[in-house]
C-alpha cells in the first residue's frame, strides 16, 4: 500500500544496508516480486505508478519500461549500466545514475586473485587436495606460472585499470596498457605503465586483465585474430563484462593451447557459462563476484539510495549518467 505524500519506487531486487532505510525515508518502496521474470513487459507493469526504478546488472531497462508514464529515474546498483539504454532513457527524459569509485579496489583485488589463483592453479590443487591424491611434495607437482617480474597487459586503463596496475607494481610487473585515451605522463610514471596499441600488448604480455565498459565497439574486441596473437604461455582475466570476450573463439583457443589460461568472473550469456569452460581445468570460473565484500555491496547500495533520494526529493543526483536530462 502507497504511504500518502510518498513517490513510489521500484526495488527490483534487495540491496544492503544502510541503502533500505535511506529509500524508505524519501519513498514508498515498491518490492519486485521474486516471482516474476526478469522480462521488460512484467517489469514495465510493475513500474506502473512509480517514479523510480532501482534496479541491478540483471534487470533489462529498455524502451518499454522507460515509457512508462510518470518515471523520473533508474538508479542502477552497479558501476556498469549496459543493461540500460541509455539514450532511450534521455529521449523520454527519465535519469539513469549508477555507482562509480566505490568497487573499484575489491574489484582490482579481485581481478588479482584471478590473476594470482589462474596463475599458479590454486583452484586445481585445492580440489588435487581435497580428493585424496596429495601423497607428498614432488619437484614436478602443479607446475605454474610466475607472476614477480612478468608482462602485464591492461585494456581499459580507467579506475580499475589503474588499480591493477597499481597492485602490480609490488610484483614488479612490467605494464603494458592499451586504451584510446592515454594516462598523463605523470600518471603513467606513477603506475610504471607503458601505452601500446592492442597488438603489441597482446603480442608482448604474459597476462592480459581487461577493464572496459561493454559498448558495440568493445563487444568481441577478444576473439580468433587477437588469441591468435597472444603467447602460448599467456593467460587472459575478464571482470568487466563477458561479451567482451568471444567465449566459443576462448573455448577453441584453450583447447588448441593456444592460450595457457584463463580467469573469469563474468560470462557472454550470464549467467550461462560455455560447457566449454566448465570443463577445463585450467580455467578459474567465479559467479560475478569481483565486487562482492560487505563493505562494497553496502556503499553500492547505499549510493544508489542516496542516488533516487536526491532524484525523488527534485534534485539533481550526483551520479548522473544523462545531465542533459536534468538541466
Amino acid at each position: 500500500m502507497s504511504t500518502a505524500g510518498k513517490p513510489r519506487v521500484l526495488l527490483m531486487h534487495p540491496i544492503l544496508d544502510p541503502g533500505p532505510a535511506i529509500l524508505a525515508e524519501a519513498a514508498d518502496v515498491i518490492p519486485y516480486s521474486p516471482d516474476l521474470p526478469l522480462d521488460e513487459a512484467y517489469i514495465r507493469q510493475a513500474a506502473e505508478g512509480c517514479v523510480g526504478i532501482v534496479s541491478q546488472l540483471m534487470d533489462p531497462i529498455r524502451e518499454a519500461v522507460l515509457s512508462t508514464p510518470g518515471l523520473k529515474i533508474v538508479s542502477n546498483v552497479a558501476v556498469g549500466f549496459d543493461n540500460i539504454d541509455v539514450a532511450a532513457a534521455t529521449g523520454h527524459k527519465v535519469m539513469v545514475t549508477n555507482t562509480p569509485g566505490v568497487l573499484d579496489d575489491s574489484t582490482s583485488d579481485f581481478a588479482f586473485t584471478l590473476l594470482m589463483a589462474t596463475a599458479r592453479r590454486v583452484v586445481e590443487a585445492d580440489y588435487f587436495t581435497r580428493q585424496g591424491k596429495f601423497r607428498g611434495w614432488a619437484i614436478d607437482m602443479m607446475l605454474g606460472t610466475d607472476v614477480y617480474g612478468a608482462t602485464l597487459g591492461i585494456i581499459g586503463i580507467g579506475r580499475i585499470g589503474r588499480g591493477v596496475a597499481h597492485r602490480a607494481k609490488g610484483f614488479n610487473m612490467r605494464v603494458l596498457y592499451y586504451d584510446p585515451n592515454p594516462l598523463t605522463p605523470e600518471a603513467e610514471q606513477q603506475l610504471g605503465a607503458t601505452r601500446v596499441d592492442l597488438a603489441r600488448l597482446l603480442v608482448e604480455s604474459d597476462f592480459v586483465s581487461v577493464h572496459v565498459p561493454l559498448t558495440p565497439e568493445t563487444q568481441h574486441m577478444l576473439s580468433t585474430q587477437q588469441f591468435d596473437q597472444m603467447k602460448r604461455s599467456a593467460i587472459l582475466i575478464n571482470t568487466s563484462r563477458g561479451p567482451v570476450i568471444d567465449e566459443a573463439a576462448l573455448v577453441a583457443a584453450l583447447d588448441a593451447k593456444k592460450l595457457a589460461g584463463a580467469g573469469l568472473d563474468v560470462y557472454e550469456r550470464e549467467p550461462a557459462v560455455h560447457p566449454g569452460l566448465i570443463r577445463m581445468p585450467n580455467v578459474v570460473l567465479a559467479p560475478h563476484i569481483a565486487s562482492a565484500t560487505t563493505r562494497t555491496r553496502s556503499e553500492m547500495s547505499a549510493m544508489a539510495a542516496r542516488n533516487m533520494a536526491t532524484a525523488v526529493r527534485g534534485g539533481r543526483p550526483p551520479n548522473l549518467l544523462n545531465p542533459e536530462v536534468k538541466k
